[in-house]
C-alpha cells in the first residue's frame, strides 16, 4: 500500500451578513434557475426565514414548490419522501432552509433525483452501502442554516438513520456540497436555547475530532484523484479552521445559549459552525461521531426540551458530546500535544501540562461546558444502560468512514469500555 501524498480543500462558497437571506432570489436568477424546490421542516416553515426566502424568489418571478416535511434527525424513509417530491417536480435548483437535517435532506433529494441509482444503498457509505462515487455534477443547492452547529452548508456529507439497522450512516462526496451557504445571523434568533446548546456542542466536537484525527499522510493513496475521500485526516488547512472554531465556541456558545437576543454571539456561532464544517468536511471526524450514530438510532423514549415532540430522539450534538470526554481521554496518548492545543483553544491553561495529562485536561474542559449548558449526565440520562452496550458497539463498528480516522484504533472491546465510561459523565 502506498501512502497518501496530498490533501484537497473542498468547500462551499460562504456569504455572511445580517439580511443576506433576502438575496437568495437574485442568486437563483444568476444561476439560471427556472423551477426551485425549497426544502424545510414543518416548524421552520412557519418562521420568518422561510417567508423571506419565498418573498425573495417571488420577486425574481421564479417558480418554486415547498417541501416542508423534513424529519428532524432524518431517516432513509424521510429521505425517500423528499427524493420522490424532487423527482416528480422536475426542479433545476434547490434551496434548503433549516438545520443540518434539512440541508442533508436537500442534498439527498438533489443527488437521487439527478443521478438515480439502481439501489438506494449504492451511494451510502460502506460497509452498509456500496459507496459509489457521484457520477456527475448535481443541480445547484443553496443552503440557508437556521441553526449553528452542523456546518452542513459547507460539506459534501448527508447523514440519516437507516431504520432497519437502528443506526446512523450517510453519503459523502464532494459533489454533494451546496454551491453557496448564506449565513444570516437573523435566522438563528428563533432557535431555542436547548437547540443552540446541542448544535454548538456539535461544533465543539467537530473541531476537536478533526484536529486530532490521523494525519492525512497515514491514509492509503487512492487510485484516482476522484476517489480521494472527503474525510482525509488532519491536515494543515483544516487545523487552522478547527482551532479558530474552538476559540469562538469557548467565547460565544455560553452567551448564545444564555441570551437568544445576543446577536453578536449568535452570529459568531454561525461562523464557528461554518469554520468547523470546513475543517471536518476535509479532515473528518472520528470516534465521538461514530459512537453517536447508534446512540441516536437506538433511542427509545427520550424527548429533549426545545425540540419538536413528534418522536423520541437524542439530538445529534447531544449524542456526540455525551461520548466525547471518554473518547478524548482514550485518544490523547496517541497525540497528546494536539489534544492539549485543542484544550488550550477551548480556554484551558496548559502552560504546565504534561503529555500524560492531555486526556483529562480536555475532557474536564468539555465536561465543564456540558454542565454549564445543562446537558444530560451521560448516556444513562437519555435512557441507556450497561445492557445496551453490546448493541451500541455493534452499531458503531460499521461506521468505518469515521472510526478509522481515530488516532488510536478502537476494537469492540475498547468501544465497550468507552460506552461504559460514557454512561455517567460526572
Amino acid at each position: 500500500m502506498s501512502h497518501e501524498i496530498a490533501f484537497e480543500l473542498a468547500t462551499s462558497a460562504i456569504r455572511f451578513g445580517a439580511g443576506v437571506t433576502e438575496e437568495v432570489g437574485m442568486d437563483l436568477a444568476d444561476l439560471g434557475a427556472k423551477r426551485v424546490m425549497v426544502v424545510t421542516d414543518p416548524l421552520v416553515a412557519k418562521l420568518p426565514p422561510v417567508a423571506k426566502v419565498l418573498e425573495s424568489i417571488e420577486r425574481q418571478k421564479i417558480a418554486f414548490q415547498v417541501f416542508a416535511q423534513v424529519r428532524t434527525e432524518p431517516t432513509d424513509e424521510s429521505f425517500r419522501q423528499a427524493i420522490a417530491f424532487a423527482r416528480e417536480g422536475g426542479f433545476d435548483a434547490f434551496v434548503a432552509v433549516g438545520g443540518g437535517s434539512t440541508i442533508d435532506t436537500a442534498k439527498a433529494a438533489n443527488l437521487y433525483s439527478t443521478h438515480p441509482p439502481e439501489d438506494f444503498l449504492d451511494y451510502v457509505n460502506p460497509p452498509i452501502g456500496k459507496g459509489k462515487p457521484v457520477p456527475g455534477p448535481l443541480k445547484p443547492l443553496i443552503a440557508i442554516p437556521t441553526t449553528a452547529g452542523t456546518g452542513s452548508e459547507t460539506t459534501g456529507v448527508a447523514i440519516f438513520d437507516l431504520v432497519k439497522m437502528h443506526a446512523k450512516t450517510g453519503i459523502a462526496h464532494r459533489r454533494l456540497k451546496p454551491v453557496l451557504g448564506l449565513l444570516d445571523p437573523e435566522n438563528t434568533r428563533t432557535m431555542p436555547p436547548e437547540v443552540a446548546a446541542c448544535t454548538g456542542l456539535d461544533v465543539l466536537s467537530h473541531a476537536v475530532e478533526s484536529y486530532t484525527a490521523i494525519p492525512f499522510v497515514e491514509r492509503p493513496r487512492p487510485e484516482r484523484p476522484l476517489l480521494r475521500p472527503a474525510y482525509q485526516g488532519s491536515n494543515p488547512i483544516s487545523d487552522i479552521w478547527c482551532l479558530q472554531a474552538l476559540r469562538m465556541v469557548a467565547e460565544f456558545l455560553p452567551r448564545a445559549v444564555a441570551d437568544p437576543g445576543d446577536d453578536e454571539a449568535r452570529g459568531q456561532m454561525l461562523l464557528a459552525s461554518a469554520y468547523a464544517g470546513i475543517g471536518f468536511g476535509n479532515a473528518g471526524v472520528h470516534l465521538p461521531h461514530g459512537m453517536s450514530y447508534p446512540v441516536a438510532g437506538m433511542v427509545r423514549d427520550f424527548h429533549p426540551r426545545g425540540y419538536p415532540a413528534q418522536h423520541a430522539m437524542v439530538p445529534h450534538g447531544m449524542s456526540v458530546i455525551l461520548n466525547s470526554p471518554a473518547v478524548f481521554r482514550f485518544t490523547a496518548p496517541a497525540c497528546p500535544q494536539r489534544h492539549l492545543r485543542a484544550a488550550e483553544a477551548l480556554g484551558a491553561d496548559v502552560s504546565h501540562a504534561a503529555a500524560a495529562d492531555a486526556g483529562n485536561i480536555i475532557a474536564e474542559r468539555i465536561l465543564e461546558m456540558m454542565r454549564r449548558l445543562a446537558m444530560p449526565n451521560g448516556l444513562s440520562a437519555v435512557g441507556y444502560s450497561a445492557g445496551d452496550i453490546p448493541a451500541l458497539v455493534a452499531g458503531t463498528i460499521p461506521q468505518h468512514r469515521v472510526t478509522k480516522l481515530s488516532p488510536r484504533p478502537a476494537d469492540a472491546e475498547s468501544l465497550a469500555r468507552l460506552f461504559e465510561a460514557a454512561m455517567r459523565a460526572w
